[in-house]
């Protein structure tokens, strides 16, 4: 999965994670929060082409609101890969009991992820002015997206 999440940290355009960020790092924080889990977007012939990952957004009185991220390979974008994550880990979201999927920080700027978003049925219920410094655009806002399952 590397080879996916390399690509997308380093330019640093749609994650808040450090673009100097290790493989190391990279793994622990993308498989430790249990009890959620990670996934990937496959080819036919087997080859990751995309990872997301599935938890609580927040802990006791909160837990019922998951929490999703995904990345997908370069020469995959646009193919639908992310929707297909997104709606395999909502119904996995739904399975498990939570009541609805908030995601915290999506860059106002990424329109395909916020367009793709705002396809499944999220809303962008507020955007943090400037929180977000992109490598080209300088600071941006961060968009917070919900849906109800």
């Amino acid at each position: 999965m590397w080879a996916v999440l390399e690509p997308v940290i380093r330019a640093g355009e749609t994650f808040t994670w450090d673009r100097d960020t290790t493989e190391a790092e990279a793994r622990t924080r993308w498989f430790k929060d249990a009890p959620g889990q990670a996934f990937v977007a496959v080819t036919a012939d087997g080859g990751v082409i995309g990872t997301g990952e599935l938890h609580p957004n927040q802990g006791g009185a909160g837990s019922h609101v998951a929490n999703a991220g995904y990345m997908v390979h370069s020469g995959h974008g646009g193919k639908g890969v992310a929707r297909a994550l997104c709606a395999y880990s909502l119904e996995a979201a739904r399975d498990a009991g939570f009541r609805a999927m908030q995601f915290n920080a999506v860059v106002e700027s990424n329109v395909r992820a916020v367009a793709a978003w705002q396809g499944m049925g999220f809303e962008v219920v507020g955007t943090i002015p400037e929180a977000f410094n992109h490598p080209t655009l300088g600071y941006v806002g961060l968009h917070v997206m919900y849906r109800k399952l």
